[in-house]
This record gives structure tokens, C-alpha cells and sequence, in this order.
């Protein structure tokens, strides 16, 4: 033995060139290998290309080192790039063959291949013969190592040694089983073991496998292998058995086409027609906010898309007034507000806003005056207001029939609010003034063009002045909100507004719109800014809080009876109060009791949609049970300065000319009153 033939030689290094040289140059026999390989179980259509797609996938990424071992056919003799890809068609094969479990991610060679497909169309090899098919046969039968050993022998002519090598290279656990296997399925059936020579050596065996012998080695034969009969032996056979693997059945480049199944792909065609219909409208509508101006914000995904929706979701076309239009205007009430505040070129701010309003988000805390419609705009809103207040952007905007305030915390848009106030038929005492921000127990309002002053006054002081604030482009600074903490009520607090007509009070009832206080007899009303009209609000103010968030537009009180008490406790005053709303009906009405001395007026009786104390039914009947400060109880009665005259039956019996009336009653007693107006109508007691 030479001494380079055990002298140890670098592994060569195969650039990913010289690899796609080898690749291209045996490509059909890559091919082939990967075939045979492949589990037959696959189908031959889908064999032929997962074949072809891990041949094609075979290249390195980058320079890899080769196996030692060479190719052992003509043209590949020691062609270190042609053992790496064969190396690593080998692996991805056998890979393939493995089964898919729930316990690792599968491999890429378990996948269907993504290139090449083939569409409409299915691809086989040609058909062969008996023998072919007998042999395709057997191969299915072996498992997928010893199917790599037999293919190794017989199609790359490979020595059993160098087979074992190239097995355990491409990660098969146990070559020598695989090798076992191999040698049964090349055994031809009905095989004699009597016929075959016993004292074949291991070397005549790698002959069998179809390896040609190393140069320098020698056969050792007995004589009773000589002396064997001449007939063909199993030896003799296998080569020929090897070379049907070289035969047009199992060359995956040589192919047949048919159609597929063209009733099922007509079926599935229209199938996907309409899912890619579906899948082409839902993205549409999902694309819908973020196509156009800028993201959302809070808003929910859009449903619909029309020239008038979107034209009001497009703050390019919001309606700017000019700051002087009210100067010259016919009308004063929102339309003719100028758009204030240090964002009004916020396009961003704005596109979020009229989003929100459009489409307000689950997040989003959505708050309306009674029967109040909350949809969209139907066209480009007016802006009033587009600013930071205290820790809010605000958005003030206004659609002919309501106010909208947007605000999102400054940092973000979570926690957006949306409130909706009703605004139709407002005159120049309702527009005075919007509730701009409300915080820590403050409230801010936004003041008409035409407000020149603003204060804050306590509407249960009447003889304590007004406290002047502060106006910044219309806005005013904070002042105390009516009512007190946990129910209590110790003052009320309203906004004051002087303009060139006068003097007005409006109060913040929770809505966005302040109702406007009056005081006077229905039909006759005046503004409640005066000193009798704040003697008149003063024990009434906290009964305000009955009408909350009721949508109230305006409040009017009117003392309409003065009465003398029993047993000289002095004298009561009898106030009605009547809170209108925007949407006209729901009116309510509190008859009070008033008595000397007393801070708070006492609720007489109450009553909803009555015409009572307005200007469509200017009369009132309201009675009281009053204990004097001797003990003695005694109904008391009056009615409007109209009243003829007043009857009372059940629990209490008695009657009066004119329109008050005192009558003796024990606690707890019920009746019915009744009145007579001077032109004889009847007029029943408010309830």
C-alpha cells in the first residue's frame, strides 16, 4: 500500500458556482435519485415535483464543505461539488418520507413544494414494462433508508462501504439495517440458496451491489465456487435488475401530461371565484378608516362610503365663519359662532373628531341630550372650537340641529368622549354660551362672539354680588359647578353674560347646552338677572337638580300668589317653575311652597307634559298640608291671580271666592281641589 493512500487529505471546500456547475451538469440523475427516493405513497404527479423542487433546492447558500467520499461514476470522479448536492438531495428525501406529528414543526421537505406547480395539468414518467413495474413494486415495500441504499447501488454504482457513508452523512441512524434491507429486495424471488456458491467472499458481495472493485485489491474465490455449474445466478441477475433503474419509468424528466379532474376543477374555480368576491369586499370595507385624510383614532370601522359622508368626515370642507359675520347677520345663534381655539388647523385633530362623531368606537364614552339623534353629520359641520383645554384637546362642532364636543386626552386618543347637545330653533339668549370642559368639579364655558363679559354669581345669594371672569377668545376661566358634593346642596353657581341687549343667567344642568334662567308671569317672562327675579330664584335654585340631563333649554319661575298664613305665621310665597326642553315636549312643572324664613322652597306637587304655568295654559292650582308653629295643621290653596274661586272635598271639605284658601286638616289627610278661572273654565289642582 502507497503511502498517500492512508495519508489524511483536507476536506475540500464546494463554492455555491461550482455546486450549480455539478447541479446543472447531472441534473436529470439528481433527479432521478430524489425520485426513487421520494415514498411512493406520494403519488407520481406530486413525486415528479417535490422531486424536481428538492433538486433545485439543493444549492448552498454559501461555501460548504464536501463529503470525502467521490462520485464513482465517469464525468464525477472526484467532483466535490457533485457529492454535496447529491449529499443534500439524498437528506431532503429522506426527510420528506418522514411522517407529519403534532410533537416538532415539520420540515420544508415535508411541505408541498411552493416552485415548481403545476397548473391543470398532471405529470408522470413514462410507463415501462413487467420488469419495471415488478421492481417499483418491491422499492414501495422497503422503508425510505433502504430504498437510499438500494438506489446508492445500483444508480450511482456505489460500494457498500461508501454507501454506509453517504447514509450515515444524510442522517440515517442505521446504515447497516438499510444495507440488510436493500440486499433481500435485490434478491430475485424463488432464489436457490443451494444454486449459489457458498464461498463467495464479502468482496464478489460489493460486486453484487454493483461496485466495481478498488484498483490494488484481489479476489480470493475457492474451489468450490469454481467448480459451481454454469447456469445464471443471482449475481448475474442483480446488474441487470440495477439497470432498470436507468429506464423511462423512473426518469422524472421524460414525462406524460393529462388533465386533472375537470369537473371538480370547474367546481373549485367557481369556488374560489366567489371567495376572492368576498375576501375583495371585506377588504375594502376593512381599508375604509385608513384610506383617505389619516388614521381615526377611536372611531369604529366604516360600513358605507357615499359623496355626503365622506365629504363630512373631510376637515378641508368644515364650515369656518368669519370672526365679524354676527355683526351683520339677520340671525344670532350658532350659525354665525366663529371658529376659536389654537388647533383649528389641526388635520389631524379635526379628521378624528368627525371620524368619532361618524362612527364612535366601543371605547369611546358617548353621552346625548334626550331624544337627541347621535348619528352622523349629514354634510360638512360648522366648527366652533378646536383647542387645548386643561388636559384635553377639544373639538366643538356644530350641524344645524345639535353641538357635538369631541375631546381625547392629550397624549393619546384613549378615553375619547363624544357629547351631543340639542341646538334647533336656538335664539340669542339660548347660543350665549357651551360647555366647554368640565374638571375637578369646575366647568369652563365657551362664550358667543357677541358676550362682552362673563361672571360667575350664587344663585341662593341673591343680595351677594357677582364675581367677574376672565375671557380668553371667548373662553372663560373655570368656576365652581352648581350643586354641592354627595347630594348636599349649599349654593348654586351660574354664569352670568352681559351683551349689548342685556344680562343673562344660564346655569350647567350636565349638558353641553347651559339653560337659560328667566323669571315672570308665561308669556311675560324676563331675564332672572334682576334683584326681585334673584329674590324670586333664590329658595328655588336647588330644585334645579330635578331636571338634570333632561335636556332643558329653559327654566322659568314665577310667584304666582303671595298668602297670608294661619295664626300670623306670616306669609308664604307659591312659586311655579317650568323647565322646557329642546325637543318641546316633556315639560315639567313644580308648584313650591315658600314659607317665611325657610331657605329652601317646598315641593307642592310636580307634573310632566302639563300645560300648566306656560304660555298655552298660564293657570295654576297647587295645595300644601302646613303645620303651624302651635301644632294645628291646615290645608292651604292657591291658584293663579285668575282664579275665581277654590273647592276642596275628600280628606278636607271647604271652599273660597278668589284664588286662596286656608281650610283645618289633621296630618296625613287627602283631597281633591278644583278651581274656577273668571271666564268659568275649570281648572283641576297640578299633580
Amino acid at each position: 500500500m502507497q503511502s498517500q493512500d492512508v495519508a489524511t487529505r483536507p476536506t475540500p471546500v464546494v463554492d455555491v458556482e461550482q455546486a450549480e456547475a455539478a447541479l446543472v451538469e447531472h441534473y436529470p440523475r439528481l433527479v432521478r435519485l430524489a425520485y426513487l427516493v421520494l415514498p411512493p405513497s406520494l403519488g407520481r404527479n406530486r413525486r415528479v415535483l417535490t422531486a424536481h423542487a428538492l433538486t433545485q433546492r439543493a444549492l448552498p447558500r454559501r461555501r460548504a464543505s464536501a463529503s470525502v467520499i467521490p462520485a464513482q461514476s465517469t464525468g464525477r470522479d472526484g467532483d466535490p461539488g457533485y457529492s454535496f448536492v447529491r449529499l443534500q438531495v439524498l437528506r431532503t428525501a429522506l426527510e420528506a418520507g418522514l411522517p407529519l406529528t403534532f410533537r416538532a414543526w415539520p420540515k420544508r421537505s415535508q411541505l408541498p413544494p411552493l416552485l415548481p406547480q403545476v397548473w391543470g395539468l398532471r405529470l408522470f414518467p413514462r410507463s415501462g414494462g413487467a420488469d419495471e413495474l415488478a421492481l417499483d413494486q418491491r422499492l414501495s415495500a422497503l422503508s425510505a433508508p433502504a430504498r437510499a441504499a438500494y438506489v446508492l447501488r445500483g444508480l450511482e454504482r456505489l460500494a457498500d462501504g461508501d454507501v454506509h457513508k453517504v447514509l450515515t452523512a444524510a442522517g440515517v441512524t442505521d446504515p447497516d439495517a438499510a444495507l440488510a434491507e436493500a440486499d433481500r429486495c435485490a434478491e430475485p424471488e424463488g432464489r436457490d440458496d443451494a444454486e449459489v456458491d457458498g464461498g463467495t467472499s464479502r468482496a464478489s458481495v460489493f460486486e453484487r451491489g454493483g461496485a466495481r472493485r478498488p484498483e490494488g485489491s484481489s479476489t480470493v474465490t475457492t474451489s468450490a465456487s469454481a467448480a459451481a455449474p454454469r447456469r445464471r445466478s443471482a449475481n448475474e441477475r442483480v446488474p441487470a435488475q440495477n439497470a432498470l433503474l436507468d429506464s423511462p419509468e423512473f426518469d422524472p424528466c421524460s414525462l406524460q401530461a393529462r388533465p386533472t379532474d375537470l369537473m371538480r376543477r370547474r367546481q373549485h374555480g367557481k369556488a374560489a371565484l366567489v371567495a376572492a368576491a368576498a375576501l375583495a369586499v371585506c377588504g375594502a370595507l376593512l381599508g375604509l378608516p385608513n384610506d383617505g385624510w389619516g388614521p381615526d383614532g377611536a372611531a369604529a370601522p366604516a360600513y358605507a362610503r357615499n359623496p355626503s359622508a365622506q365629504a363630512a368626515l373631510d376637515p378641508a370642507k368644515l364650515t369656518k365663519v368669519a370672526p365679524a359675520a354676527w355683526q351683520s347677520s339677520a340671525r344670532t345663534d350658532f350659525s354665525v359662532w366663529p371658529a376659536r381655539g389654537d388647533r383649528t388647523d389641526d388635520r389631524a385633530l379635526l379628521r378624528r373628531a368627525l371620524a368619532v362623531w361618524a362612527r364612535p368606537g366601543e371605547s369611546v364614552r358617548v353621552s346625548a341630550t334626550p331624544a337627541t339623534p347621535t348619528g352622523g353629520p349629514a354634510g360638512p359641520p360648522q366648527l366652533l372650537y378646536a383647542g387645548t383645554v386643561d388636559t384635553a384637546h377639544v373639538v366643538l362642532l356644530y350641524d344645524g340641529l345639535r353641538v357635538v364636543r369631541y375631546a381625547e386626552p392629550k397624549d393619546g386618543t384613549s378615553g375619547a368622549a363624544l357629547d351631543f347637545g340639542r341646538a334647533d330653533g336656538a335664539t340669542r339668549a339660548e347660543a350665549g354660551a357651551v360647555v366647554l370642559a368640565r374638571t375637578d368639579g369646575n366647568v369652563r364655558y365657551l362664550t358667543a362672539p357677541w358676550v362682552t363679559e362673563a361672571a360667575e354669581r350664587d344663585l341662593m345669594q341673591p343680595r351677594s354680588g357677582a364675581m367677574n371672569l376672565a375671557l380668553t377668545d371667548g373662553m372663560t376661566a373655570p368656576l365652581a359647578s352648581p350643586g354641592g358634593q354627595n347630594g348636599a346642596c349649599t349654593s348654586w353657581n351660574v354664569l352670568q353674560v352681559t351683551d349689548g341687549s342685556g344680562t343673562r343667567l344660564m346655569t350647567d344642568l350636565g349638558e353641553l347646552v347651559p339653560a337659560h334662567l328667566t323669571t315672570g308671569k308665561p308669556g311675560y317672562t324676563k331675564e332672572a338677572s334682576g334683584a326681585q327675579a334673584l329674590r324670586t330664584w333664590a329658595p328655588m335654585a336647588c330644585s334645579l337638580q330635578a331636571v338634570r340631563s333632561q335636556g332643558v333649554r329653559s327654566v322659568n319661575a314665577w310667584e304666582y300668589a303671595r298668602q297670608s298664613l294661619p295664626e300670623a305665621n306670616g306669609s308664604a310665597a307659591w312659586v311655579c317653575t317650568r323647565a322646557e326642553t329642546w325637543r318641546g315636549g316633556g315639560a315639567r312643572v313644580l308648584a313650591q311652597f315658600h314659607t317665611p324664613g325657610g331657605r329652601y322652597g317646598a315641593v307642592a306637587t310636580k307634573a310632566e307634559n302639563s300645560p300648566a304655568c306656560g304660555p298655552r295654559g298660564p293657570h295654576v292650582l297647587a295645595g300644601v298640608l302646613w303645620r303651624s308653629k302651635a301644632g294645628a295643621w291646615y290645608l292651604l290653596a292657591a291658584g293663579s291671580r285668575d282664579t275665581a274661586s277654590i273647592t276642596v272635598s275628600g280628606g278636607v271639605s271647604g271652599s273660597t271666592k278668589g284664588y286662596l284658601l286656608a281650610a283645618e286638616a289633621k296630618q296625613g289627610a287627602q283631597a281633591t281641589l278644583k278651581g274656577t278661572l273668571r271666564d268659568g273654565r275649570t281648572i283641576d289642582g297640578l299633580h
